[in-house]
């Protein structure tokens, strides 16, 4: 369907612009009418020369989808139908992209198909959780509360996922301009260095020969070094991208100093919330496990996970196979255990994510504050050292005019 553009005012006299989808040019001007638009211009949409070129198009972020659902919870607890809320939804929405895919979603609805049926064309955006929520759901009649209860979930998550990424930036960037600083006074600054010591005569300070020779040896290699830190970063996605590789180095990535402390309350978090909103949404102990499994993000609980669903399967409760894997602290085993005897593991799994949320969170604080007075002795050591060697022998050499 045709889109064209139109500007005019309101019955306020403010100016209004939009876009509206229709057949002609003349249910537009119907449609600008009914709504009391005046002095109104309409003219065609111009095309985007780009529609068809998927990486020009923007991204469905998550705050995309956590705007959906919030929005759709609303008007479904206000009583509009599906379809309705998809339409609104669609016109109001400014990302081209999930406006296209509205678009489709509603037209695949109206076809008769159910909204989760729709969702899981769209695995991106839409993942097995979201999915699975949402037939339970629709099946429940409690769509409603399902979107809400969504919507906080991946606040939460999206907030969880920004402190562990905001946790490891900080060092990592850190590391790279010391590297980059420390390259450049290897290659240009030392050199120059050089060349005025080696008018004095003299033997150089040991300090500042070992920094000549580092000198010579980075300039003299430093395509070797450069094409060596590309390959190292190419073997190393390559190896993480199997499974073994995954494997250990996610099985090394929970057992890192600091960072494993912080990488495994993340994920025990994670786990509680996702398991704890799926089983308060009607899905099954089984299907739960399965996809939580799947959306760990970590092989290590990964299998964990698998294998505590194998045991629930033969008969066992979920607390004791969590306990045998020894990735889950001892206290997240025993509030399971208290909330499957007491026929409230739901709500149990969702305190234990509101605890691990904050334990993240402190987490994060005592790693930010130990990380960052390291990093500057780290730096002032590294640079400091390698620029006092250079003077040294300018010292050596005042105190014996001296």
């Amino acid at each position: 369907m045709p889109a064209f553009v139109w500007k005019g005012k309101d019955k306020n006299k403010k100016t209004k612009k939009g876009v509206i989808e229709a057949p002609s040019i003349n249910v537009v001007r119907a449609e600008l009418i009914r709504i009391k638009i005046t002095d109104f211009k309409i003219k065609p949409k111009p095309k985007d020369i780009f529609e068809n070129v998927s990486f020009m198009q923007p991204k469905v972020g998550q705050s995309d989808i956590i705007l959906f659902c919030r929005q759709f919870s609303t008007m479904i607890d206000a009583g509009l139908p599906i379809i309705q809320c998809l339409e609104i939804l669609h016109s109001q929405q400014d990302n081209v992209t999930f406006k296209k895919m509205l678009k489709e979603i509603k037209a695949n609805v109206e076809g008769g198909q159910t909204f989760a049926e729709t969702l899981s064309k769209y695995p991106k955006q839409f993942d097995d959780l979201f999915v699975n929520m949402i037939q339970a759901g629709e099946a429940g009649g409690i769509l409603d509360t399902i979107l809400r209860r969504l919507s906080a979930f991946l606040e939460k998550a999206a907030k969880l996922k920004a402190q562990i990424k905001g946790a490891m930036t900080y060092p990592i960037v850190t590391m790279v301009i010391a590297a980059i600083v420390v390259g450049v006074i290897m290659v240009f600054v030392i050199p120059v260095f050089e060349e005025m010591f080696a008018g004095m005569g003299g033997a150089l300070p040991m300090p500042t020969q070992i920094c000549v020779n580092m000198s010579r040896f980075v300039k003299g290699n430093i395509h070797f070094i450069i094409g060596g830190i590309v390959a190292f970063f190419f073997v190393a996605k390559r190896f993480y991208a199997t499974d073994k590789g995954r494997v250990v180095c996610d099985d090394v990535a929970l057992k890192l100093p600091v960072f494993g402390s912080l990488i495994r309350k993340a994920a025990v978090s994670k786990f509680t919330r996702t398991t704890g909103t799926m089983l308060s949404s009607g899905v099954s102990i089984l299907d739960t496990l399965e996809i939580v499994a799947k959306t760990a993000g970590n092989k290590t609980i990964e299998k964990a996970v698998f294998e505590t669903r194998a045991a629930i399967a033969e008969g066992r409760t979920m607390s004791d196979p969590l306990a045998e894997s020894g990735v889950f602290p001892s206290m997240v085993c025993q509030m399971i255990a208290v909330g499957e005897s007491t026929g409230a593991l739901d709500a149990m799994l969702e305190k234990i994510a509101d605890f691990y949320d904050e334990e993240v969170d402190q987490a994060v604080e005592n790693m930010t504050a130990l990380i960052e007075p390291f990093m500057l002795v780290f730096l002032g050591v590294v640079i400091g050292g390698l620029v006092v060697s250079m003077y040294l022998p300018i010292f050596k050499m005042a105190a014996a005019l001296g």
